[in-house]
C-alpha cells in the first residue's frame, strides 16, 4: 500500500462500536469488493468495500469479515479470512498479505485463508440466531443493476441457512462512520493537505491555450508523488462554458484567453477523501464580470459555512444557503426582486442558476454514508455554493472540507487559496 499503515487501534475501536449495535446472538458477515474487469485480461483497479475497511483496514480483494460476540468457542468471536498466496499469484501479482500481517493491519488474531470461510461459518452458524450482512444501501448507489460480491454473499447465506433471521450491517455503519474519529479526521486532512499542494501546481501551469486535460495531469502528478491512492472522483477542469455542466468531466477543451476555469477535485488517501472546488481565470486576472460572480459565491460560502455547526438541522442549512445565493443572484442582475417576492416557492426562480446542495458528509465516500438530520460535532461537511449563467459562458463553484466541533467548525482546506488577490498573485508570480 502507498499510504503509511494506520494503527489498528482504529479498526478495533470501530469494530467495539459496531457489535455494541449488534442484537444478541448474530454474526456479521462483511465482504471485499469485486475485482473489476475492462478488456481481455486487463482491470480497472480494485477499491475496498469501505465497510469492510472501516471495521478491518484490509486493503485487498477477496477479504470476509466475520463476527460473533456471543459466540460460545472465543476463537469464533472475531475472524479474517484473506487470499492465500502461491507461487503462481507471486509471480503474476506480487504479494498478498501472510496470516501475521493480516493480524497486525487489522488487530484480528484469528485470520484463516478466504477458502475456508464455508467450512468454519457452518461450526458457528447455528449457534447464531441471525446474521449482519452487507449492502450498498447508498442512495446515489450505481450498482443496482450489477451483481457484488455482497450481493452473492447475500443468496447465498439465505440460500444455506434460510431459517435464520437477517439483518442490515450498513444500517449500523451508516451511523458510525458519519462521526470520525481522531485518526479519520487525520487521514482526510492528509488527502486535502495533498490538494492544495495540486492546486497550487495548477495555478504554476495555467495559461492561455493550455488543454484542461494539462491541468488534470498536473493534479494526477501531485496526488501520485505525494502517496495518495487515486483521485477521490475523476477531476472536473471546465473552462468556460463548460463549467456549467456540473459534472463535466471530460477535459479535453482549450482553456481560451478571458475564460474563467472551474476545477472539482479530491485525493483519496488511505480510502479517506477530500473534495474542493477552485476556480482560476486562464490569463490570470479575472474580468469585471467574473469578479462579480466569483464574489457572491464566495460571500455565500463564507456566509454559508457558518451555518455548519452542531445543533443546525441540514435540511434548514440547505434553505438558508439558497436564500443567501438568490439574493446574490438579485445584485447580478441574474433575478428580479419583484419577480422573487411573487414566484412560486414550489419552483423557485433561483433554480435556474443554482441547482445542486451544497453540504454532504465526506470520508471513506466522497459522498459519505450517514443521514442527513442534525448536524453533530466529529462529522464533516463540504460546503459549496455555486452560480451558473450559461448565457454568459460563466459558471463558478466555490467548495471547502469543514469539521464539525462543539464551537463550530473547522476548514481542513483553509489553506488552499481562494480569495481573489491571492489567486491572481500566485498567477502572475
Amino acid at each position: 500500500m502507498r499510504y503509511n499503515q494506520i494503527p489498528n487501534s482504529l479498526f478495533i475501536k470501530n469494530r467495539k462500536r459496531f457489535i455494541s449495535k449488534m442484537k444478541h446472538n448474530t454474526i456479521a458477515i462483511l465482504t471485499s469488493n469485486d475485482v473489476k474487469h475492462n478488456n481481455a485480461d486487463d482491470v480497472m483497479g480494485f477499491t475496498q468495500n469501505n465497510d469492510l475497511f472501516y471495521l478491518s483496514g484490509i486493503d485487498q480483494e477477496e477479504s470476509i469479515l466475520v463476527l460473533y460476540p456471543d459466540a460460545i468457542k472465543e476463537e469464533h468471536r472475531a475472524i479474517l479470512f484473506v487470499k492465500e498466496t502461491n507461487e503462481h499469484i507471486k509471480i503474476w501479482d506480487g504479494e498478498k498479505l501472510t496470516k501475521a500481517q493480516a493480524t497486525e493491519v487489522s488487530g484480528i488474531e484469528r485470520v484463516e485463508w478466504v477458502n475456508d470461510f464455508e467450512t468454519y461459518l457452518q461450526y458457528m452458524a447455528f449457534e447464531a440466531d441471525g446474521f449482519y450482512l452487507g449492502h450498498n444501501e447508498h442512495i446515489k448507489r450505481v450498482t443496482r443493476d450489477q451483481e457484488t460480491r455482497q450481493d452473492r454473499m447475500i443468496a447465498w447465506c439465505k440460500q444455506k441457512y434460510p431459517l435464520h433471521e437477517y439483518y442490515r450491517a450498513a444500517k449500523i455503519t451508516r451511523d458510525l462512520r458519519q462521526i470520525k474519529s481522531e485518526e479519520e479526521i487525520a487521514l482526510i486532512q492528509k488527502a486535502a493537505d495533498i490538494s492544495v499542494a495540486g492546486f497550487k501546481r495548477v495555478l504554476e501551469a495555467c495559461k492561455p491555450h493550455i488543454y484542461e486535460y494539462e491541468l488534470e495531469a498536473e493534479l494526477t502528478y501531485n496526488l501520485v508523488k505525494s502517496g495518495a491512492t487515486r483521485h477521490a472522483f475523476k477531476p472536473i477542469v471546465a473552462s468556460g462554458a463548460n463549467a456549467c455542466a456540473l459534472h463535466y468531466n471530460t477535459n479535453d477543451d482549450v482553456c481560451k484567453d478571458g475564460d474563467m476555469i472551474l476545477l472539482d477535485f479530491g485525493v483519496c488517501y488511505a480510502n479517506y477523501n477530500s473534495d474542493t472546488t477552485r476556480c482560476i481565470p486562464v490569463s490570470g486576472r479575472f474580468s469585471d464580470r467574473q469578479k462579480q460572480v466569483y464574489t457572491s459565491v464566495l460571500h455565500c460560502l463564507k456566509e454559508g459555512s457558518q451555518l455548519l455547526k452542531p445543533g443546525m438541522v441540514h435540511a434548514d442549512y440547505e434553505k438558508n444557503m439558497a436564500v443567501l445565493i438568490e439574493a446574490e443572484l438579485i445584485k447580478l442582475g441574474l433575478l428580479d426582486a419583484r419577480d422573487v417576492a411573487r414566484q412560486d416557492p414550489k419552483q423557485p426562480l433561483y433554480k435556474k442558476y443554482f441547482m445542486h446542495g451544497t453540504a454532504h458528509h465526506i470520508g471513506l465516500d466522497v459522498h459519505d454514508v450517514g443521514p442527513y438530520r442534525t448536524i453533530e460535532p466529529g462529522m464533516i461537511f463540504t460546503c459549496e455554493p455555486g452560480i451558473y449563467i450559461m448565457e454568459e459562458g460563466i459558471g463558478c463553484r466555490l467548495e471547502n472540507d469543514y469539521l464539525i466541533t462543539e464551537e463550530g467548525n473547522i476548514n481542513l482546506t483553509q489553506d488552499m487559496p481562494i480569495e481573489i488577490e491571492d489567486i491572481e498573485a500566485l498567477m502572475n508570480n
